[in-house]
């Protein structure tokens, strides 16, 4: 009997440690986004790299390793022109990057207004970044993250989103029905990679820090984006790193497929000045009494 077993518990074994837990999906508005509650059950369309048809935008949660988190957050926004998103490339991969940094990461899925026939707009776009800040500060403790450090992370017209979010002060509404949106809704820093989107004339002194990261043959000129946002924020005086690769072109993602070292090492150089800038230290713990 014991030998007619063994076969069974050799596949098993295996089948179970694959077996993982799907990341949590919140969903940033419980009956559906304001204005188009009524379209929040329509399907969402996946294929290959890319995510289509968002009409109930959501953060889906990837949190570091249990005793690696160091208490900060990031929103990651995926680009595609508006058109897609691509989900995987730029939102879940980046999102575990993040999380061997001990980095809880939120990555989003806001609505398209440059898709085929969609009824959406610009500005639902930056309705989706604000109120995805609002709810994972609103959930710090939840996901034991310190309010004060939650930044953003956007690819291509992620950047373009992070631009419409960063440059103005939100305290959020102190009156509002919904918790969320008292809370304020601005990122504590962001992280800008080939960014498109235009950059303001002038950059408020408040701004957030800034990680910028382009290649100078961006077909869709977006190291020229970037290379007026470094110029209005050091005029600004607000801290700022840039980064320009000789080549790699545009959407080299996290550079794996990249034949060359500095687009393939780029995602280090984010992690370096996340470091520098003190977001990846984890805060002492309390004295004791």
């Amino acid at each position: 009997m014991p030998l007619l077993r063994l076969p069974l518990l050799l596949v098993a074994l295996p089948l179970a440690a694959l077996a993982q837990t799907a990341p949590q999906v919140i969903p940033l508005w419980p009956n559906g986004a304001p204005g188009f509650a009524q379209l929040k059950d329509v399907p969402e369309e996946a294929k290959d790299y890319w995510v289509k048809n968002v009409n109930n935008p959501s953060l889906t949660v990837y949190l570091p390793p249990a005793g690696k988190a160091n208490g900060t957050a990031v929103v990651i926004a995926p680009g595609g022109g508006f058109r897609e998103l691509v989900i995987d490339e730029e939102g879940t991969k980046p999102a575990k990057f993040l999380n061997s940094l001990g980095i809880a990461a939120f990555v989003l899925k806001y609505r398209l207004p440059n898709e085929e026939h969609s009824p959406y707009q610009l500005a639902n776009v930056k309705e989706d970044a604000l109120r995805a800040v609002r709810t994972v500060r609103s959930r710090a403790a939840e996901f034991s993250v310190d309010p004060a450090r939650i930044g953003i992370l956007g690819f291509s017209a992620g950047g373009a989103l992070e631009m419409m979010v960063i440059f103005d002060k939100d305290d959020g509404d102190p009156a509002a029905a919904d918790p969320v949106d008292r809370v304020n809704g601005r990122p504590s820093f962001a992280m800008i990679v080939y960014p498109g989107g235009t950059p303001p004339k002038v950059v408020p002194a408040d701004t957030p820090p800034a990680f910028l990261l382009a290649a100078n043959d961006d077909e869709y000129n977006c190291d020229e984006v970037a290379l007026e946002l470094l110029d209005r924020f050091k005029a600004a005086g607000v801290p700022v790193e840039a980064h320009f690769i000789t080549r790699g072109k545009h959407a080299f993602n996290m550079g794996e497929r990249s034949p060359y070292l500095a687009i393939r090492n780029w995602p280090q150089r984010m992690a370096d000045w996340l470091g520098d800038s003190g977001f990846l230290a984890v805060p002492a713990a309390p004295a004791a009494r």
